[in-house]
């Protein structure tokens, strides 16, 4: 019965696990992306709020731990949502020093992003992780 069409069982396996081995690769590199873009806005949210404390410092001569002293709402836990909700963001005096000489902000990642791990800014400069600024 020549002249027949069709797919050869053989040939729609090949097929299914072309797919498969594109979807294997392409997706984890995806999700890199989305996780890295979504990380922008983490950091985008630090300096911002590190702007204020600075102008905050200017006119008092100490940062703040409060930052609805910065005009941001704070959720039930004193910290400031990012834009879309992916960071939590927090003010602490950085470690043996007082709130008058250092703060150090903190981008606790939730949700999705949560594998990123936290981000952090403090009023010297020092970003960490560093490779996540980058």
């Amino acid at each position: 019965m020549s002249g027949e069409k069709g797919f050869t069982l053989l040939e729609i396996i090949i097929v299914v696990a072309i797919i498969g081995i594109l979807a294997a690769i392409t997706v984890p590199a995806y999700n890199e992306y989305v996780i890295q873009s979504r990380r922008s806005e983490g950091i985008s949210a630090l300096l911002t709020i590190m702007q204020q404390q600075e102008r905050y410092f200017t006119e008092q001569l100490t940062y703040t731990d409060d930052l609805s002293d910065l005009g941001y709402t704070l959720n039930g836990s004193n910290e400031v949502e990012s834009e879309n909700g992916h960071y939590l963001i927090s003010a602490a005096a950085c470690s043996s020093l007082t709130i008058t000489q250092c703060v150090v902000l903190t981008a606790a990642p939730q949700g999705v992003q949560a594998s990123d791990g936290d981000l952090t800014l403090n009023s010297r400069g020092t970003r960490t992780p560093l490779n996540a600024w980058q």
